[in-house]
């Protein structure tokens, strides 16, 4: 569900994108085409249909936002946690002193069998 959440959120930021480039921020873009009043759409008809469509667009990509979060799969994985973390875990204090292996107690060589078979 997320996967397509997320793919309907993609559609919805390029048909925005597109929307808001036809238009032109002085209210030509799109409908300074048109020059003929009698138009299926005329300049007005065109403009309107413009700013509905970009308002509808950011109520759909502010909506789907909302409903994605609700999705994000939140399964926690033991083996595959943040690299940072794991190495805040092992981390060494930089104040304690080195601890170096003990030597080890020197012990006598153990006597050698002798053979008293002679």
């Amino acid at each position: 569900m997320y996967t397509l959440i997320t793919v309907l959120l993609f559609i919805t930021c390029i048909l925005l994108i597109l929307i808001v480039l036809v238009q032109n921020s002085k209210g030509g873009g799109l409908a300074s085409n048109f020059q003929a009043s009698n138009q299926i759409m005329g300049v007005r008809k065109t403009t309107d249909f413009l700013e509905k469509a970009t308002w509808g667009l950011a109520g759909a990509l502010l909506f789907l936002s909302i409903v994605g979060v609700a999705f994000i799969p939140r399964d926690a994985k033991v083996g595959n946690q943040s690299v940072i973390k794991d190495q805040i875990e092992n981390a060494v204090d930089p104040n304690q002193l080195p601890s170096f292996p003990a030597p080890a107690p020197a012990t006598a060589p153990a006597p050698a069998a002798t053979d008293s078979t002679n």
